[in-house]
């Protein structure tokens, strides 16, 4: 825990940090085994940089993936010299410009940042907690099938 700190002594919850941080859950989340904590992390930590004035919507742009639908809207938010985009609210569609369809030669600056450092830094910033869902992650023993004689009981 304390090699976090020592590696990465200037992690502050600046607008900075705190956009490196989100990009590299963001891009960890995508091939995640179980990505809905870092999704949650990345949604909570935009909407309070949103709520504080750091970050801003800049408008819907139509997703890449819709799910269900032949086309579904997301909201880019941009923060520091990042994007990132979020599902839309209702007020989302009223309030904000179309964008139209997403420009694939804009990319986000690299970010050099661990996993952990930035998982560390957005839970202290949003005061999420994550649960460990592995409590029993004992493997069990292959154990050879019993059989009884014919007529036998098995109780």
């Amino acid at each position: 825990m304390n090699s976090d700190k020592k590696q990465y002594p200037h992690l502050q919850p600046t607008v900075e940090n705190l956009s490196q941080a989100i990009f590299t859950v963001n891009r960890h989340a995508k091939t995640a085994p179980n990505p809905k904590f870092l999704y949650k992390l990345k949604h909570d930590a935009l909407q309070k940089l949103i709520r504080e004035g750091k970050a801003q919507k800049a408008g819907l742009h139509y997703s890449g993936n819709p799910k269900n639908s032949q086309q579904q809207s997301d909201v880019l938010v941009k923060c520091g010299n990042y994007s990132f985009h979020l599902p839309p609210s209702k007020e989302d569609f009223s309030e904000l410009p179309h964008l139209g369809k997403l420009d694939s030669f804009v990319r986000n600056p690299k970010s050099s940042l661990s996993l952990n450092a930035a998982k560390k830094l957005l839970m202290s910033y949003t005061g999420l907690k994550e649960l460990n869902s592995k409590p029993n992650s004992k493997k069990h023993r292959y154990e050879k099938p019993v059989f009884k004689k014919l007529g036998e009981s098995y109780f």
